[in-house]
């Protein structure tokens, strides 16, 4: 069955890394953010393009999924709604849809970012310290139920959303 690979995880927990590795031994397309936006826009987040960008990369995943190819998606993905709804959206293209989590403590976290700035500073965008505790503040940790596939929020959007394709569209705006 073909299968999308969601990473998540918050920044240097390795999600690349895995990334790669999982697409190599399924042939899957990667498809990682940050390989792009230092080539299009040399910065992180250029005034809400990342997520402009996500959104062609959900729609181009689910694409291939339609085709038979798997797909890794590394976005990283901290909100459990972002995750329920690629998974659904997964599920509905009757594709098996695997979370991939990688959590990292917070002295790793630190000393990857400042490893990878030191060696590979032109492949990573440089994390400030109200950047590393804005990423853990804001990262909704998966839980046993959800990285098990049994998340209540499978059935349903949230409040006010027609469906998971709807919120999806506002959330990443060029996946509509």
């Amino acid at each position: 069955m073909t299968t999308l690979f969601l990473m998540v995880g918050l920044p240097e927990a390795g999600k690349t890394t895995r990334a790669r590795q999982l697409a190599a031994e399924h042939g899957a397309l990667r498809l990682t953010p940050d390989d792009w936006m230092i080539p299009l826009f040399g910065e992180a987040e250029a005034d809400g393009k990342r997520d402009v960008l996500e959104g062609r990369m959900l729609w181009l995943a689910l694409e291939a999924v339609k085709l038979g190819t798997n797909v890794v998606v590394d976005y990283g993905c901290w909100s459990r709604h972002e995750r329920s709804a690629i998974r659904w959206l997964v599920e509905a293209e009757e594709a098996c849809f695997r979370m991939v989590y990688l959590p990292v403590d917070d002295e790793t976290q630190r000393a990857r970012i400042a490893h990878r700035w030191a060696t590979t500073p032109e492949e990573t965008f440089s994390m400030s310290e109200a950047d590393i505790l804005h990423g853990r503040a804001h990262f909704e940790e998966p839980d046993a139920a959800e990285l098990e596939g049994h998340e209540v929020e499978v059935s349903g959007p949230p409040p006010g959303w027609v469906g998971w394709r709807e919120w999806a569209a506002a959330r990443w705006p060029s996946f509509a």
